[in-house]
């Protein structure tokens, strides 16, 4: 049974890359009420960045749509976040998460899951053909010691 979210949050925006720059904030604003590390912030961050980009470069190669993010802060301080897209899908997940494999030409490295998977302590990529992708981050923040305490 999934325990239930402390707090949730759920962000649609257009598929532009210059929403980029605003879900990686507004996740990382959400995820402060956890009281993260600097480092630990850095790396949910590159770990957004990274999913949002793969959802508008690939899910919507040649058109705008929907990105989704919803995030969650469950109790022990782990965060849970989810990107997806309604785009064209991937064929080959297992293929796509090879480090260096891209479908997005010259100027894409094929790095984004193994940085994502790299940064957090759990990722899953569902996708579906035709119909979307799906990709789901789990990070354990680590407990900090308060002043006093």
């Amino acid at each position: 049974m999934k325990s239930k979210a402390i707090n949730e949050i759920s962000l649609e925006f257009p598929s532009r890359s210059s929403n980029e720059g605003f879900a990686r904030s507004a996740v990382a604003c959400f995820a402060a009420q956890a009281d993260p590390t600097l480092n630990e912030l850095e790396d949910i961050k590159t770990a957004v960045s990274e999913a949002v980009t793969n959802a508008i470069v690939h899910g919507y190669p040649d058109s705008i749509g929907k990105v989704l993010i919803k995030v969650r802060l469950y109790s022990g301080n782990v965060l849970e976040i989810i990107v997806r897209d309604r785009g064209r899908g991937i064929q080959d997940v297992e293929k796509a998460r090879e480090p260096m494999f891209t479908t997005g030409g010259a100027e894409r490295s094929g790095m984004g899951f193994t940085i994502m998977e790299s940064f957090m302590d759990a990722l899953t990529v569902r996708s579906v053909p035709g119909r979307g992708t799906s990709v789901t981050m789990k990070k354990k923040l680590a407990p900090r010691v308060k002043a006093g305490t």
